[in-house]
């Protein structure tokens, strides 16, 4: 490739369209909301994960007919316990994916850039509390945490898990899409990279995440549609994970509202019996999109519908909501349930940061806007040679 189109490659990538540099926060219209403006859809994102994690987190596990019976639609946020460790959860606490993705999130906004394995090994040995164990996290995430400690390259980190396929990066990895906004390549290719710290490079789990972080990469492109981020995710994606996908769509292109899709994939999706059965990536992030595709992006309507789909709620929601707020931003969520998150991560002795969500959203707005400033110079200085 000659040194002009390389750097012009930048522009058609998203890179340096996402956003105008030099305008911070320009508007771009998404459905369901006036004008959310790309800073607008990082808040959206991160809402959306968080609230979903939340929001799922008390019925997860449970089939949907419970859910129906003691809940009806379930619209409310609820206290919880997790791991029967005897702490009774405040509404709006998160969980162990949540915590996954802080992670991630720090490593970004102190490197202000794309962040590697490494980059987020270092935080992990910094930040995770060592009483966070068996409440904020998994058993297997105990182990790696060890692993991590031993000093061995964190890219063999994942190798020493027993769950390729499990959800872990495809419901955390939001914030590698908000890092790439509009750049679905390196979204993708950083998955691979960072995902390593949990599973193997060709792993179904990664293969499965890439639809995460592609899905929010695409969804904050200026004109974003939810039909242009389903789009992307089928063609930029591994082609038998966009198969299944476009099975999924196809079984639920007549559904209209939660009761209907929960009901299309009751016998597709029903394994029990063995550790971590209903968070297997495949059905998780397809019953995401799905929702996603349902509600057309609209936040509210996504938490809404993932919340009650049984089994792997949170996960799900987190997936669902996740994009469908860095299309339409966080305006239609009640300003209550964002108030009540930042209230209950603030009484979690156990996470591993207290950031709010609009900290947490900005801190990663401003690291896009110092990587785009980079790659606007560094397309600027190559370019100059033409001139």
């Amino acid at each position: 490739m000659k040194r002009r189109e390389f750097v012009k490659s930048l522009a058609s990538a998203g890179v340096l369209s996402a956003v105008g540099v030099g305008q911070a926060g320009a508007a771009a219209a998404a459905p369901g909301s006036v004008k959310a403006s790309l800073r607008d859809r990082f808040f959206g994102c991160i809402v959306g994960c968080h609230l979903g994690s939340a929001m799922g987190a008390p019925v997860e596990g449970w089939p949907f007919e419970r859910i129906e019976k003691e809940h009806g639609l379930l619209e409310r946020l609820l206290p919880y316990e997790h791991y029967r460790n005897g702490w009774k959860r405040e509404p709006g606490t998160t969980e162990d994916g949540v915590e996954r993705q802080k992670l991630m999130i720090t490593a970004i906004i102190e490197k202000k850039d794309r962040v590697t394995a490494e980059d987020v090994r270092s935080i992990w040995l910094r930040d995770i509390k060592p009483e966070s164990a068996g409440m904020v996290s998994e058993p297997f995430e105990a182990v790696l945490l060890a692993m991590a400690k031993s000093g061995i390259p964190a890219r063999d980190l994942g190798r020493y898990c027993d769950y390729a396929g499990l959800v872990s990066m495809a419901r955390s990895c939001h914030p590698i899409g908000l890092i790439n906004a509009g750049d679905v390549p390196n979204a993708i290719a950083d998955v691979f990279e960072v995902g390593q710290l949990y599973q193997t490079s060709n792993s179904r789990g990664l293969k499965w995440a890439a639809v995460t972080a592609a899905a929010i990469a695409a969804a904050t492109n200026p004109g974003a549609t939810a039909e242009s981020v389903i789009t992307a995710i089928l063609e930029q994606c591994d082609a038998k994970v966009a198969n299944e996908i476009k099975t999924g769509l196809k079984r639920t292109a007549e559904c209209r509202d939660v009761r209907e899709l929960r009901k299309a994939f009751d016998s597709l999706y029903s394994g029990a019996g063995v550790p971590y059965a209903f968070s297997y990536a495949n059905e998780v992030v397809t019953k995401a999109v799905c929702i996603f595709r349902m509600v057309n992006g609209n936040l509210k309507q996504a938490l809404v519908a993932g919340i009650n789909m049984g089994r792997d709620t949170d996960c799900v929601t987190a997936i669902a909501a996740g994009i469908s707020g860095a299309l339409d931003g966080a305006g239609s969520v009640p300003e209550e349930w964002i108030r009540q998150v930042d209230y209950a991560t603030s009484l979690n002795r156990y996470t591993n940061s207290q950031r709010t969500l609009r900290q947490t959203s900005d801190g990663l707005y401003e690291a896009f806007r110092s990587r785009l400033n980079k790659a606007k110079a560094y397309a600027e200085r190559m370019l100059s040679h033409e001139s």
